[in-house]
C-alpha cells in the first residue's frame, strides 16, 4: 500500500524557515523522481520543486528559486523541502508526489504571517 506522509509544516513569520519531510512507503522510493507541490484554495496544485531518483538533478518554480531546496535520503525513503526566506505568498498546503505513483498524501499546512 502506497503511503506518502508529509510533516513539518506550521506557522512562521515572514523571513523564517521551515523544513518539510515526506516519508514514503509501498513503492521503490529510490527508483522514482519526486516532487513537492502546493495548493491554495481556489487554485490549481502547483509544482514547486522536483528531484530525480538519485538526487543529482533538481528543478524549481521561479517563485521559489533561490529560497527552497529539495533533497532526498534514499536510505530513509524520505523527501525533504528546506524553505528559507518564507513569504506570505508561500502559504499553502504542501504535498509530495512520486512520479510513478498516482497517489497523494494528506499534505502539511504552511502558514507565513506578514
Amino acid at each position: 500500500q502506497v503511503q506518502l506522509v508529509e510533516s513539518g509544516g506550521g506557522l512562521v513569520e515572514a523571513g523564517g524557515s521551515l523544513r518539510l519531510s515526506c516519508a514514503a512507503s509501498g513503492f521503490t522510493f529510490s527508483f522514482t523522481g519526486m516532487g513537492w507541490y502546493r495548493k491554495v484554495p481556489g487554485n490549481e496544485r502547483e509544482l514547486v520543486a522536483s528531484i530525480n531518483s538519485v538526487g543529482t538533478y533538481t528543478d524549481y518554480a521561479d517563485s521559489v528559486k533561490g529560497r527552497f531546496t529539495i533533497s532526498r535520503d534514499n536510505a530513509r525513503n524520505t523527501l525533504y523541502l528546506q524553505m528559507d526566506s518564507l513569504k506570505p505568498d508561500d502559504t499553502a498546503v504542501y504535498y509530495c508526489k512520486a512520479w510513478v505513483v498516482d497517489s497523494w498524501g494528506q499534505g502539511t499546512q504552511v502558514t507565513v504571517s506578514s
